[in-house]
């Protein structure tokens, strides 16, 4: 049977023939699986006899730095990633996906909820698909319906995303009706549920739009649940887009405790602390209503990775909502999904954060993620504290408050006989010395369409990793491929994916390099001022008969403007505050002088503004300058 932990497929010919079999006229060839499905209202989710949860993540379209254009060998690596943090579900938001999408899930095993319509009749923006729906529902929900309605991988059709009809007037039952009745029509054997996903269930119009679906979705509603579960306890329920805690990866605002969404740097914190006002309070919180509510299927978090666009809460490039950032790299919270979606018996695993680079003195909240029952933390050979992430309750980190020395931390995870299963380190580390290149693979097909990730990052003087540098780099690729994409997950930063140069971000950046249609030796040479540069040669390999060959195989990344920075800049990585002595005002110390320290001290930039600010990041006026 197929299922997200074996899927197992079958292939499946059918050909059609001349009387008597004489000549094949045509043949067509599907992968298949078989699953037993049970979708219950108090036990939820079933699959093949047992008992899962639906640990699911929303997905938009974009590859980020390849833009909206479909790649299967992109869309690959992400899967791969989202399947390592322990995802076995994904909801196509808010459209249905490519082909490929639902192939890839066969294969690698995930549930697809796949969604039609962000829109019926009323609209959302002046432009939507709104003004085509009375036109062209019916043909695209036959089109979407047939294409996908073999898959194994499909659990359920999604008619809408919080779609404002439901809520407002009659016309929407209607809607429901009309959508309901097209898909049982073309998938009459019902393999997939039908659902929607509502941030307007706590109405009645839309409730009584929920009475018509076979699965309700909830979209931010997890408040409602018990309440619900109690009033319609014929209700299918799940969460179909929850989370939308916001952050960036590898920026810290301390301390945890202290709610902070925005700040000057136009990041969020990827501390846990940057919650949005309709979302989960933390990853956290989202993970325990699930285990709270039996009777849910599961849950979709917004997102799994950032996409280009809706960068609440700032005004920049992309959003900050994913697990995983545009360029690919996890943040801090994929690991405590990760420490929550995977058994340590199997996958053991434990997360440090943050990394270990501050001013000496200062208070830092340490965190630890893991799926191990107890966890301790070491600080230069010294055990600072453990933890059991059993008791009182289940838990999926542990923290600290330590003040900073330079040196290392540890994390080491324990099973239940004290036996070491998995540890993660963090030293402390100096400015760049030496451009590191680590690629997904050293060998891909001339067809075009074929990807190498190179990932760029940084080692000080004694091989350290780097985990703030904010290095330019110019990468130069030659021979039998081509560049086309940088990215370094920063919404801040405006440099086009299409350039030839661009900085790190919290110590990555991802060059997508593509083959071309000729085989041969690929040579990349990634550059940086004042800094050895770093080569890596691969090799391109012929095409096999039949595989299809790119179209814009000739397209590839140039020299384009600068919009952050410049070519030869020496960006800044930190500035390290420096207090002699006591730190602390009283009645007879009211004066403190502090002094900024630049790392690199060569950076390009040199001025300073200085301010007092509370804990938050607001301006205050118990001291002046």
């Amino acid at each position: 049977l197929w299922s997200p932990a074996c899927p197992n497929l079958y292939r499946l010919v059918t050909t059609l023939e001349e009387p008597r079999g004489k000549k094949e006229l045509d043949s067509v060839v599907h992968q298949v699986g078989f699953k037993d499905i049970t979708l219950s209202p108090r036990d939820g989710l079933t699959v093949n006899g047992q008992k899962m949860k639906l640990q699911g993540v929303c997905e938009h379209h974009d590859l980020g730095a390849l833009g909206a254009a479909f790649n299967k060998n992109a869309l690959k690596r992400r899967l791969q990633i989202l399947k390592e943090m322990g995802v076995n579900a994904i909801r196509t938001a808010h459209n249905a996906p490519a082909k490929a999408l639902m192939d890839l899930a066969d294969q690698m095993g995930f549930f697809v909820v796949t969604e039609a319509f962000d829109m019926w009749e009323r609209p959302k923006t002046p432009f939507d698909y709104a003004r085509f729906f009375k036109q062209w529902a019916s043909r695209d929900v036959a089109s979407w319906v047939r294409r996908d309605r073999n898959h194994p991988s499909l659990l359920m059709w999604s008619i809408g995303n919080e779609i404002l009809d439901t809520h407002l007037g009659e016309r929407g039952l209607e809607v429901t009706r009309m959508l309901i009745d097209l898909v049982g029509h073309h998938d009459p054997k019902g393999n997939g549920w039908i659902t929607f996903g509502s941030n307007y269930l706590p109405w009645k119009n839309t409730q009584h739009c929920a009475e018509l679906v076979e699965a309700v979705g909830y979209n931010y509603g997890a408040k409602l649940y018990q309440d619900h579960h109690s009033i319609y306890p014929h209700w299918v329920i799940y969460g179909s887009e929850t989370g939308s805690v916001v952050q960036s990866r590898g920026i810290y605002h301390f301390p945890l405790e202290k709610p902070i969404l925005a700040d000057d740097d136009q990041q969020c914190s990827a501390l846990g602390n940057s919650a949005v006002s309709w979302g989960a309070e933390s990853a956290e919180a989202c993970l325990d209503v699930e285990r709270e509510t039996p009777f849910s299927l599961g849950q979709f978090i917004w997102t799994g990775f950032d996409y280009i666009g809706e960068p609440t809460p700032y005004h920049t490039k992309n959003s900050y909502f994913g697990q995983v950032d545009t360029a690919g790299f996890p943040k801090d919270s994929y690991y405590i999904y990760q420490a929550a979606w995977t058994d340590y018996k199997d996958q053991p695993m434990v997360h440090l954060f943050p990394y270990w680079d501050f001013n000496l003195g200062q208070i830092i909240d340490v965190r630890i993620a893991s799926n191990a029952p107890l966890v301790a933390l070491e600080l230069n050979g010294r055990e600072v504290g453990r933890q059991d992430l059993r008791q009182p309750h289940f838990l999926y980190t542990a923290s600290w408050k330590l003040p900073y020395e330079p040196g290392e931390l540890k994390a080491v995870a324990y099973n239940e006989e004290g036996e070491v299963i998995a540890s993660s380190v963090r030293h402390s580390f100096g400015d760049a010395a030496r451009i590191c290149l680590k690629a997904n693979q050293d060998e891909v097909t001339a067809s075009g369409t074929d990807l190498i990730f190179l990932e760029v990052s940084m080692e000080d003087k004694q091989g350290h990793p780097v985990e703030n540098a904010t290095n330019r780099v110019d990468v130069q690729v030659s021979g039998a491929g081509r560049l086309v994409g940088l990215d370094n997950g920063d919404s801040t930063d405006f440099d086009q994916y299409k350039g030839t140069s661009r900085r790190l971000f919290s110590g990555k950046l991802l060059a997508i390099i593509a083959s071309t249609l000729e085989p041969g030796i690929i040579s990349v040479e990634v550059s940086s001022p004042g800094l050895p540069s770093q080569a890596a040669t691969f090799m391109a390999l012929p095409a096999e008969p039949g595989v299809t060959l790119g179209r814009s195989a000739q397209m590839e990344n140039e020299k384009r403007p600068f919009e952050t920075g410049n070519m030869d800049e020496i960006p800044l990585r930190k500035i390290e505050l420096i207090a002699e002595g006591e730190r602390t005002f009283t009645p007879t110390r009211k004066k403190i002088a502090v002094r900024a320290k630049f790392y690199p001290s060569n950076t390009s930039y040199g001025d300073l503004q200085w301010r007092v600010v509370s804990d938050g990041g607001i301006d205050s006026k118990l001291a002046t300058l």
